[in-house]
């Protein structure tokens, strides 16, 4: 499995210090340190595979640590804070990742055997060992890099591969659950998806529950058991990291901005800005230009 990871990391080598595009669709590879504004995001529904150094992610209350040679699934939208360290021999941080389409998925699961029992957690994140199909699997889809007339033909098949070889795993229901439509995770997502679109908006708790086709205190139950964050608390980190964005690009003060991410008082913006970032937004953002 080695000689497996030593080939990945010969490929990804030119990767950047930023989400780099491999030509493949929905592949992407990084490298080295990350601006630390562009590790606290919302992700997107990923499998992320380490082949060097190490990470950590934090998600609420949840924090997950991973290595080479483990991979991580996140199979909803999540607002979370990330930190990346180089190999012990100095070596930089270097990783692949696969964004998932849940429709991909879900015509894989229709030509598979419907599994036996459901997965042991309700989480949206965690991480687990690779096993040497899974490293194959990447291979091929890696090498694809260098031969880009071959992409179209063969990178789906990849896909699935990778995909089959994550079903087969033991965050395998992760993936079935955020492609089967009746699931508790598959309804916890499309309201993910509504609150990233109107996170300006005011929330009504009942509405959401309504809208996962669940009561208030089952739909409380399972959003945080999935985000480990309230829905309140997941609107509140998807303002603050949007006010974040806007600020590092200039477009607008620190009043506007807060009025625009749904804040009606400055002072209250200020406050939580400073909680979650550590500063005050103008000298938060000042920080990140100057580093």
């Amino acid at each position: 499995m080695l000689q497996k990871l030593e080939e990945l990391r010969a490929l990804v080598s030119h990767a950047e210090n930023r989400r780099t595009e491999t030509g493949i669709p929905r592949v992407a590879m990084v490298q080295g340190e990350i601006p630390e504004h562009n590790l606290a995001a919302v992700y997107e529904p990923m499998i992320n595979l380490i082949l060097t150094g190490s990470k950590t992610m934090t998600v609420g209350d949840r924090t997950l640590c991973y290595d080479p040679a483990t991979y991580f699934v996140m199979s909803v939208d999540l607002p979370a804070v990330g930190s990346v360290h180089p190999a012990a021999d100095g070596s930089p941080y270097l990783a692949i990742s696969l964004t998932l389409d849940a429709s991909i998925i879900a015509n894989l699961l229709a030509e598979l055997p419907k599994p036996v029992g459901g997965g042991l957690y309700s989480s949206a994140f965690s991480v687990a060992s690779v096993t040497p199909d899974l490293l194959d699997a990447w291979l091929r889809m890696l090498r694809l890099m260098a031969k880009p007339d071959e992409i179209a033909a063969l990178a789906p098949a990849y896909e699935r591969e990778i995909l089959f070889r994550v079903l087969q795993g033991p965050l395998g229901w992760m993936l079935r659950d955020i492609s089967t439509p009746d699931t508790a995770v598959a309804r916890i997502a499309t309201v993910i998806q509504w609150i990233r679109k109107n996170f300006a908006s005011t929330l009504r708790v009942e509405a959401l529950a309504d809208m996962a086709s669940l009561s208030v205190s089952a739909f409380h139950r399972h959003f945080k058991a999935v985000t480990a964050l309230s829905p309140l608390q997941y609107q509140k980190r998807i303002r603050l990291l949007h006010a974040r964005s806007l600020l590092i690009a200039g477009e607008g003060t620190a009043t506007s901005v807060a009025l625009d991410v749904g804040y009606e008082s400055h002072t209250q913006f200020s406050r939580e800005y400073a909680r979650h970032f550590g500063l005050p937004p103008l000298k938060d953002v000042a920080r990140l230009r100057k580093g």
